[in-house]
């Protein structure tokens, strides 16, 4: 099955629902109607006032006169030896056609007027001819009567839209409750497997387990075993929860329904409540199905937290009772499966994650070292590399990134290279890639003095000495004092990937940090603002070890950390004014006694400090190698090459487990097995 090419279903039906084309007469004949309501036909003759009119009727210039009754308009023909009399350019003549139109008081006044002008005329005179005509009566009626034909009109809408919106089809505006989903079936094309999700290995076998439910119940029900309601992937942005659910809606032959939190969000009230419904009716129509909610905490956040200042009724309460409801109500919702993901599962109601909603919590975390090497597998594969690019030391170059970000790294990498013109993408590349990732672009026309050069060199520096010489300091890879991004100088170290940190690795790492300020005041006599974000990280670490970890000697065993994330640190807090200020205290001497100890070491290596200085200086970038020459190995070995070589050992003990069957050890058909699938 999971060769199996999808079958692709020829004229396919648009889905669009399509207009009745008397929607489009309704349309024309509104439109009409506008038009020849506040546009009336008024060409063919020039407007006048009725001053004017009279006075050219005085002089003889109007031949004929037509009286309409019905607006009490009159229009007047000129005639053509007084054109210029009357008209100021020829164009107007030729537009009007020698006419001219005005309003008239009345019908009955302005016949009085036409009969004593003709009767003061002498019998040598043209006598004006008048005639009078009405507009035709449905014409008027249409006019007065357009107003209730447009409210009908709307009403009929309305009522086809409430018609549609029950049946289920398209109900214009009462299609706002309709859950907005994306369905996958399972003939879809270019859908993606677990195949395409590297890494994530134990993450994949809960929710295989899932596909494995749905393909074949019977193995499982057989046992008194139930399809668990809902899972919820728990894990930081970038990690593949949404690329894992994309897997099990391609490895699933069920209808997989995908909505983000954002989605029930509206401006009307009970459109959220309402569009669970109907994605969960959905949902019954073709069970067995699953349900994908992206980014849940939208909807899912813990209630009554903010209704002391909002007050009134929440609509994405509303949401998350409805969604309650369903997912565990009195209504039954068998072969409907919800699977989650969100990486605030801190703030998530607690009733939304007890067991009989969602049964499995699957957290995805950041890739380790062995799984950022598959994850380098799957973006590399369409990129064109250079023979020296190890995989193993790309991963060991990008401690912490996560998925998303590895994916970036190598499209970046391509990047690079075409702009410098290379054939193909090299180490170099890569790790022009990573700096500009992690520190920001390079900033070469950034004008510093000698003297700031020289306190940078001094700085960063003075971590680079540290971090080599303490055990538990990060490796070093590289220095720069090449500007890059907001930083006027940069170290980039391989942090340590451990599982439980001991006291002696964050004083360690403490000291690294204060390296930079120490080598200021020890050998140039001054301190800088170049150290702001060395401080204000050391910081929060001794914070964290007296008022989280329990670390320091007077708060020994206590910790102060709320791992629920209910209690609000900024209008309270879980210990005393007093226990403040022992923590205030405690956290100031670990600072203390780590930056006296970096200045105890900058001094006893002084020599090899300034060679790094100068050698900064000199070359601006200098790498681990240079550091080494200098300050001489390090004696320890790092855990990542300690890992690498347990990953290592561990693929030759499982090649040593496959024995490879002989001529007289041939097993049968029915006893051959899969030598990957061997444990």
């Amino acid at each position: 099955m999971a060769n199996q090419k999808p079958r692709v279903q020829p004229n396919q039906p648009d889905q669009k629902p399509k207009r009745s084309r008397w929607t489009w007469v309704y349309y024309g004949v509104m439109i009409g109607l506008l038009v020849l309501m506040f546009f009336p036909s008024s060409a063919g003759s020039k407007d006048f006032n009725y001053t004017e009119l009279t006075n050219h009727l005085d002089s003889g210039y109007v031949k004929s006169v037509v009286v309409n009754r019905d607006d009490n308009t009159a229009v007047a023909e000129i005639y053509p030896q007084h054109y210029n009399d009357v008209f100021e350019t020829t164009e107007e003549i030729e537009k009007t056609g020698g006419k001219i139109q005005t309003q008239i008081p009345t019908v009955e006044e302005f016949n009085k007027y036409i009969d004593k002008v003709n009767d003061s005329k002498g019998a040598e005179d043209a006598i004006i001819e008048v005639k009078y005509e009405s507009e035709s009566q449905w014409y008027v009626l249409l006019i007065n009567a357009l107003p209730i034909l447009l409210i009908i009109l709307f009403f009929v809408w309305m009522s086809r839209g409430i018609g549609n919106a029950a049946n289920g089809g398209p109900g214009g505006i009462f299609n706002v409750g309709k859950a907005k989903a994306q369905v996958f079936d399972k003939d879809k094309n270019g859908k993606v497997t677990f195949k395409d999700v590297a890494g994530l290995s134990g993450a994949k076998q809960e929710v295989e387990e899932i596909v494995s439910f749905l393909k074949s119940p019977k193995k499982y029900t057989d046992l008194g075993g139930k399809i668990p309601k809902g899972v919820l992937l728990v894990g930081p942005p970038g990690t593949g929860k949404t690329l894992l659910a994309k897997a099990v809606a391609g490895e699933a032959n069920v209808p997989f329904f995908s909505m983000s939190g954002s989605d029930f969000v509206e401006m009307f009230v009970g459109v959220g409540a309402s569009r669970v419904r109907d994605l969960f009716r959905q949902a019954k129509e073709k069970s067995p199905a699953i349900i994908f909610i992206d980014e849940i905490d939208a909807i899912g956040r813990a209630r009554g937290r903010n209704n002391a200042m909002g007050g009134g009724n929440d609509e994405r309460e509303s949401t998350l009772n409805q969604l309650l409801t369903e997912m565990d109500g009195f209504g039954t919702n068998s072969g409907i499966i919800i699977l989650a993901a969100t990486n605030r599962a801190d703030v998530l109601d607690s009733a939304l994650l007890r067991a009989g909603r969602f049964d499995r919590q699957i957290h995805v975390e950041l890739p380790d070292l062995q799984e950022r090497k598959e994850i380098f597998g799957v973006h590399l594969a369409p990129i064109k590399l250079d023979n020296n690019i190890d995989v193993n030391f790309l991963a060991k170059q990008t401690p912490g990134f996560s998925g998303a970000d590895i994916a970036n790294v190598c499209n970046e990498a391509a990047l690079i290279a075409a702009r410098n013109n290379h054939k193909k993408v090299t180490k170099q590349d890569f790790m022009d890639a990573v700096d500009r990732i992690i520190g920001g672009l390079e900033r070469k026309n950034k004008i510093m003095t000698e003297e700031e050069k020289r306190s940078v060199a001094f700085h960063e520096a003075g971590h680079a000495t540290i971090s080599w010489l303490l055990r538990y300091g990060n490796p070093l890879v590289k220095v720069t004092i090449v500007p890059r991004g907001m930083a006027l100088g940069a170290a980039w170290y391989l942090p340590e990937e451990r599982q439980l940190t001991n006291k002696d690795h964050i004083m360690d790492n403490l000291c690294s940090l204060l390296g930079g300020r120490a080598a200021e005041e020890v050998f140039l006599n001054q301190t800088s603002t170049g150290a702001l974000n060395d401080l204000e990280r050391a910081t929060k670490q001794a914070y964290a070890m007296v008022a989280y970890y329990g670390m320091s000697d007077k708060l020994k065993n206590l910790s102060y950390y709320d791992s629920s994330g209910k209690y609000d640190m900024g209008f309270a807090k879980p210990y005393s004014d007093k226990t403040a200020e022992v923590i205030d205290a405690e956290t100031a001497a670990i600072i203390a006694e780590q930056m006296e100890r970096a200045k105890k070491i900058l001094q006893e290596n002084a020599e090899g400090h300034n060679k790094l200085a100068e050698l900064l200086l000199d070359r601006e970038v200098i790498t681990s190698e240079d550091v080494e020459s200098i300050l001489g190995p390090r004696p320890w070995k790092s855990r990542e090459d300690e890992i690498i070589a347990a990953n290592e050992e561990q693929k030759g003990e499982n090649k040593e487990q496959v024995k490879e069957p002989t001529i007289d050890e041939t097993p049968t058909q029915a006893e051959q097995t899969n030598p990957t699938e061997t444990n």
